[in-house]
Order: C-alpha cells, then structure tokens, then sequence
C-alpha cells in the first residue's frame, strides 16, 4: 500500500500538500529564510506526525484495555544536526498521563506497544536518530 501526497508551490516560500484522507495543509518558512511563517515548519511537522502515530497507536490499546484516563499529550523534542543537510539526530518523546489512580502497568504496556511493535513512524525516526522515551504519570 503506498500514500501519496501533492505539494503544490503556492508563491513566494509556502506550500499547499493535501493528504490522503482530502486535508490540506500549509507549509512555510521562517522570515529568516524569506518566509512569513504562515505555515508549518516542514521538521517540526515530523515531530507531530511522530507524537500523532503513537498517540493513535497508545489511545487504541488503552480502549481495548478498558483503561479510563482524564488527559495524555506528549511532548516530542528533537535535536538537529550541525552540518546540512541538518537532520534530527536525537529525539525524546515524553508521554504524560493524568487521572484518577491511573493503572501504571497497563499504561506503560500500552505505550511499550506502540514504541516497539505498532509505531511505524517511531521506527522510521530509529533509521536516522537515537530515539528516547519516558512516560509520566500525574495522579489527582
């Protein structure tokens, strides 16, 4: 099965790049590279495609578990290379979990499920960077 996307040059350093599933999205540089940040950042959007892979992966895990939790985002840092072409050499994802007496074990399956068997996109990152992870619970 292959993905495919159009990117369209939309004028001056933006462009348009619809997806599969008939969205669109804006792409643009920063007014130091002659940009108007009027769209995303093309790296910064690997890091989201990452958090959004494994959140998906994680979410439907804790469902099948009948796991309750209030909240979970994730934090996806990345550090770029010197030398160009400047690529994410490391990366750390933070999960953060909140509830009330949140089960920790099955969470924290959840997430090693996605990290090391589901999460194509986490394991595309491993082919280029040194991708760490941790999980934080916040119980109320």
């Amino acid at each position: 099965m292959a993905d495919k996307v159009l990117t369209q040059w939309k004028g001056n350093m933006v462009f348009e790049s619809d997806n599969p599933r008939g969205r669109t999205l804006f792409m643009d540089a920063s007014e130091e590279f002659g940009g108007s940040n009027s769209g995303l950042a093309p790296k910064a959007m690997m890091l989201s495609s990452l958090a959004g892979c494994s959140g998906l992966d994680v979410i439907s895990v804790l469902n099948k578990m009948k796991v309750t939790i209030d909240d979970f985002n994730m934090i996806v840092e990345g550090e770029l290379t010197e030398e160009h072409p400047k690529h994410y050499h490391t990366v750390t994802v933070d999960y953060h979990f909140y509830g009330n007496n949140l089960n920790e074990n099955k969470i924290n399956k959840a997430v090693n499920l996605s990290v090391e068997k589901y999460c194509g996109v986490m394991e595309m990152f491993r082919q280029f960077a040194k991708v760490t992870t941790k999980v934080h619970f916040y119980n109320k």
